[in-house]
């Protein structure tokens, strides 16, 4: 698979212990926490989405109903 373009930047903000366990076990599995966090949004997107994510090919967003908005009623 082609590398994917790496030009947008995402900041989170994560408990200190939360990010300090999470960069042990990326080191003990010899990934940076930049590669665990694409890994896991990938999964994501693949989960949500129902199909294998192609990076040269826009996924589509699946269209939302009236009936599945949040925060109705």
């Amino acid at each position: 698979m082609p590398p994917e373009m790496r030009t947008a930047r995402l900041t989170i903000l994560i408990d200190p212990r939360k990010k300090s366990v999470f960069e042990r076990l990326c080191v003990e599995e010899d990934a940076t926490p930049s590669q665990v966090v694409r890994r896991l949004i990938r999964g994501y997107i693949e989960e949500r989405q129902g199909r294998p994510w192609r990076p040269e090919a826009p996924q589509p967003l699946p269209r939302r109903t009236r009936n599945s908005t949040r925060g109705s009623h």
